[in-house]
C-alpha cells in the first residue's frame, strides 16, 4: 500500500491547534468554588491512580484544573475526546502529554504506531516503561475519560497505569464507572472521588452567588443548597436565574432531568435571537473557532461572539490561551442541540456538512470524515476516506481506518468498489485473514468505470494488484495481474512501485530469477523516490535475499541495512513486510559469525511473523523459510520444525505457490534427517502466531474468559493456549509470563 507512514501529508495548522487544544489545562472560571480540601488529600493519600467519577455538571474539569495549578509536579494534561477511542490514537495523546514533561522522550509518541495488535504488544508496554523509568514525579490528568468506551482503549490504559511509579500519580475524571478503579482499589493504589464529595455546601453556593453579582443571604443560600443537593451545576444556574427572580422560588433538584427546560425559559430566551441562533447553530461542533463558526453559523462576527460568550462566562470552555478555540460545556451543548432539533429541524446534518467542507478546505480531511460521518452524505464520505485511507493506513492509524470502515458499514463499502479494494489491504496487513478474502471476493465480482480517488489508474489496476498480493491462481495468473497494473499505472503513480514488486515476486515464483531482479530493482528506485516505505522493504529484503543466494554478501548487506532501517525509522517493527526484513538480517548476521544479532533479529521476526497469513502467501511463506533457515543455523530445531508446519498450513490454503513449494519440499526433506524434533508445545518451543496474539492480554486483568471473547476464541481455546505459552516460556504465571516475554523481546519495542 502507497506512501511513507508517518509522512504521508504534512499536518496542517489547524491540526497541530486542535492537538495543542488537547494539551491546554483548562484555565477555572471566575468565581468557582475551590477544591483545595480534595485535592491536598487526594495528592496526601499518595495512592498512584485518583478517579474523578460524576455527572456532568458537578465540577470535575474544575478540580482537575485547580489540582494542576496547586502540584508543584511536572503536570501533563489530556482533555479526551471521540476521535481517542481507539487503542493507537488514544495512546499516541498519552505519549505526546508525556513528552512534553520528560524531554528524554521527544518522538514517543512516533512510537505509537503499527497494526491494531501492536497497540496491546508494544505501544502501551513502551509507554509503561518510559512512565516507570522518569527522572522525577510527575501528575499525568486525564479528562472526559468516558469518551473512551472501546474495551480495547481500557486494555491499553491498564497497562499504562501499571507503569505509574511511586510518587507520581495519574488522575481521570469521568461521567461513567472507570473500569481500572475497582482492581486498584483493591490493591490500595486508587482512590476515587465521586459525586458525594463534589457536591457543595453553603459557603459554596454563597461563593457561587457571589461570583454571578448576586447578593444572597445565608438563609437563602441554604434554601438553594438543600433544593439543588448541592449540584454543582444546579447552584450556578440558580445564580444566573437569580439575576431576574427569587431563586427560593425555582423547582429545581439535584441533577434535574429538566434542566434544559430551566436553561430554555430563564437563561437562553434573554439572549437576543442573533446569539441564540448562534449558540444553537454552532454546537454540532466539538471544537469551536471564530473561522469554522462563520461557516457554519452564517454569522459573521464568530470571533467576537465567542469572546462575548466566554465573558459572559455562559458554558464556554477556552480552549488555547491565544483564546481562539473553545467548546460548550457538555450539559450547555446538549441543551443546544436539541434547541436545535426544535427550532430548526433537519438542519443539523446541513451544518455538518458545512463544517466537512471547511476542514477540507483547511487541509484536515480526517476531521472532515468525522461531521461526514454524523450525516447522510455518506457517498461523499465514502469517497473522502477512499483518498485518505492509504496515507492513514500507513501513518500507523490503522484502528482508526477500521473505526471509519466499521462506522460506514459494510453496505456502503461494498457499494463502491475502489474502498473495496483498500479494506481488503487494511485487513491483509493486519493478518484478519477471511476478512481480507471476503473482500477480494466482493472485488472480484464488481464492476466500476468511474474515476479513481485512491491515486490507482483505475480500478481494474487496483484489483488486479490486490489479486496478485492474494494469488488465489498460481504464478501465471498472479504475473497476468502484475503486468496489467504495469501497463496502467504510470511512472509517477503512487501505485507503481506496488505493481513493481508484486510483478517481481510472482516471477519468482515461475523461476525466472533475471526478470525478477530486474523487476525489484526498478521498484526499489520507484518506492524511494515515491517515499514508500513498505514496497521499499519488501524488495530490498526479496532482493538481498537472491544477493546471498549468489554470495553477494556485501551488496545483500546493503540492502539489508536499508530496509532494516526504514523499519526502525517509520516504527514499522510490526507491520508484516518487515518479518521478511528481519530474516534477511538474521541470515547475514549468521554469516558474519555474529549469533546473537542473528537470534535478536529472528525474535524479531517470529514476532512480526503474527501478521504475515495466507492472505498475502508468498510473504506469509517466503518469511517462514527464512526464519526457518536461519533458526536451523543457530540449532533451534523446534522453531525450525513449528515454522514448516505453519508453511504447510498456508499452503494449505494457497496450493500453487510455484518455487516456493519446491524450496518447502527441498527444506523439509533435509531437516527431515533431523532425528531430535521437540514435542508440541514443549520448552523452548515458539510461540505460535495465535500465542503471540493472545500474549500481550497477559498484561491485563482480564479473566481467560474476557481475553478469549476479545479474541473471539472460545474460553477452552484461551485457556490451551494460555497453557501453552506458559510452557514455552518456561513459567506458571501470568506475570513471569510477561516477565520472560519482555525480556525476550516477544512484548514491548
Amino acid at each position: 500500500m502507497s506512501h511513507e507512514p508517518g509522512t504521508a501529508r504534512v499536518s496542517a495548522e489547524l491540526d497541530h491547534r486542535l492537538l495543542e487544544a488537547k494539551f491546554a489545562v483548562p484555565r477555572p472560571r471566575p468565581g468557582t468554588v475551590s477544591r483545595a480540601r480534595l485535592v491536598d488529600a487526594a495528592r496526601a493519600s499518595r495512592r498512584r491512580v485518583v478517579g474523578v467519577t460524576a455527572p456532568a455538571g458537578y465540577g470535575k474539569s474544575t478540580l482537575l484544573a485547580e489540582w494542576a495549578a496547586r502540584d508543584d509536579r511536572p503536570v501533563a494534561w489530556v482533555t479526551l475526546d471521540r476521535a481517542d477511542d481507539s487503542p493507537l490514537p488514544l495512546l499516541v495523546v498519552l505519549a505526546s502529554a508525556f513528552s512534553r514533561i520528560d524531554p528524554r522522550y521527544p518522538d514517543l509518541s512516533e512510537d505509537m504506531v503499527g497494526p491494531d495488535a501492536a497497540a496491546l504488544a508494544r505501544a502501551a508496554p513502551r509507554l509503561a516503561s518510559a512512565l516507570r523509568t522518569g527522572t522525577r514525579p510527575f501528575l499525568l490528568v486525564l479528562d472526559d475519560l468516558h469518551e473512551i468506551r472501546s474495551p480495547a482503549c481500557h486494555d491499553v490504559l491498564g497497562v499504562v497505569l501499571a507503569g505509574v511509579p511511586t510518587g507520581s500519580q495519574l488522575v481521570a475524571a469521568s461521567r461513567a464507572e472507570q473500569p481500572h478503579l475497582p482492581r486498584l482499589r483493591a490493591s490500595g493504589d486508587a482512590l476515587e472521588l465521586t459525586a458525594v464529595d463534589l457536591v457543595l455546601d453553603v459557603a459554596g453556593t454563597e461563593r457561587v452567588f457571589e461570583a454571578s453579582h448576586v447578593p444572597v443571604s445565608r438563609e437563602v443560600a441554604a434554601a438553594v443548597t438543600e433544593r439543588t443537593e448541592g449540584w454543582p451545576a444546579g447552584v450556578y444556574l440558580a445564580s444566573l436565574v437569580a439575576r431576574h427572580r427569587d431563586p427560593r422560588e425555582l423547582p429545581v433538584t439535584g441533577a434535574d432531568p429538566y434542566i434544559a427546560d430551566y436553561l430554555q425559559r430563564e437563561t437562553f430566551r434573554r439572549l437576543p435571537a442573533s446569539m441564540r441562533r448562534f449558540l444553537r447553530r454552532s454546537a454540532v461542533l466539538d471544537t469551536l473557532s471564530g473561522p469554522l463558526c462563520e461557516v457554519v453559523t452564517g454569522e459573521g462576527s464568530s470571533r467576537r461572539l465567542l469572546r462575548r460568550l466566554e465573558a459572559s462566562s455562559l458554558f464556554l470552555v477556552p480552549l488555547d490561551r491565544s483564546r481562539e478555540l473553545y467548546r460548550y460545556h457538555a450539559l450547555f451543548r446538549e441543551f443546544l442541540l436539541g434547541e436545535l432539533e426544535d427550532a430548526e429541524p433537519g438542519l443539523a446534518d446541513t451544518l455538518r456538512v458545512r463544517a466537512a467542507d471547511w476542514f477540507e478546505a483547511h487541509g484536515s480531511p480526517e476531521q472532515a470524515v468525522e461531521h461526514l460521518l454524523a450525516t447522510p452524505e455518506h457517498d461523499r464520505c465514502v469517497r473522502l476516506v477512499t483518498r485518505i485511507v492509504a496515507a492513514n493506513f500507513q501513518a500507523g492509524r490503522i484502528t482508526t481506518v477500521e473505526r471509519w470502515l466499521h462506522a460506514l458499514g459494510d453496505d456502503a463499502v461494498s457499494g463502491y468498489p475502489p474502498l473495496v479494494v483498500l479494506a481488503g489491504y487494511v485487513a491483509v496487513y493486519e493478518g484478519h485473514t477471511l476478512e481480507a478474502e471476503r473482500w477480494g471476493a466482493v472485488a472480484d465480482a464488481a464492476s466500476f468505470d468511474g474515476e479513481t480517488v485512491d491515486g490507482s489508474a483505475s480500478f481494474t489496476s487496483a484489483r488486479a494488484m490486490f489479486r496478485a498480493l492474494r494469488c488465489p491462481d498460481g504464478p501465471q495468473r498472479m504475473i497476468d495481474d502484475a503486468r496489467l497494473a504495469l501497463g496502467q499505472e504510470p511512472v509517477w503513480s503512487p501505485w507503481r512501485d506496488t505493481a513493481l514488486t508484486l510483478a517481481g515476486d510472482a516471477l519468482l515464483l515461475a523461476g525466472d530469477v533475471v526478470g525478477a531482479t530486474r523487476y525489484l530493482e526498478d521498484a526499489v528506485a520507484t518506492a524511494r523516490a515515491l517515499r514508500n516505505t513498505d514496497t521499499l522493504v519488501f524488495s530490498q529484503s526479496l532482493l538481498a535475499q537472491l544477493d546471498m543466494d549468489h554470495d553477494r554478501w556485501d551488496l545483500a548487506a546493503e540492502r539489508v541495512r536499508q530496509a532494516l532501517g526504514a523499519v526502525a525509522a517509520h516504527r514499522m517493527d510490526d507491520y508484516a513486510t518487515s518479518a521478511l526484513g528481519y530474516a534477511a538480517g538474521a541470515r547475514l548476521a549468521l554469516h558474519r559469525g555474529d549469533v546473537d544479532e542473528a537470534r535478536r533479529r529472528l525474535t524479531q521476526g517470529m514476532r512480526a511473523r503474527a501478521f504475515c497469513t495466507y492472505a498475502f502467501p508468498t510473504l506469509a511463506v517466503r518469511v517462514r523459510l527464512q526464519l526457518a533457515r536461519a533458526s536451523w543455523s543457530t540449532g533451534d530445531v523446534a522453531a525450525v520444525r513449528h515454522l514448516l508446519r505453519e508453511v504447510d498450513d498456508v499452503l494449505l490454503h494457497r496450493p500453487a505457490l510455484g518455487s516456493l513449494v519446491d524450496e518447502a519440499h527441498d527444506l523439509r526433506k533435509a531437516f527431515g534427517t533431523d532425528e531430535h524434533l521437540p514435542v508440541h508445545g514443549s520448552p523452548g518451543a515458539p510461540l505460535t502466531p495465535a500465542e503471540l496474539r493472545l500474549l500481550p492480554y497477559l498484561q491485563t486483568h482480564l479473566t481467560i474468559r474476557e481475553i478469549g471473547e476479545r479474541l473471539f476464541v472460545t474460553r477452552n481455546t484461551a485457556s490451551s493456549q494460555v497453557g501453552s505459552i506458559y510452557r514455552k516460556l518456561g513459567t506458571t504465571s501470568r506475570s513471569g509470563a510477561v516477565d520472560r516475554a519482555l525480556a525476550m523481546g516477544l512484548l514491548g519495542s
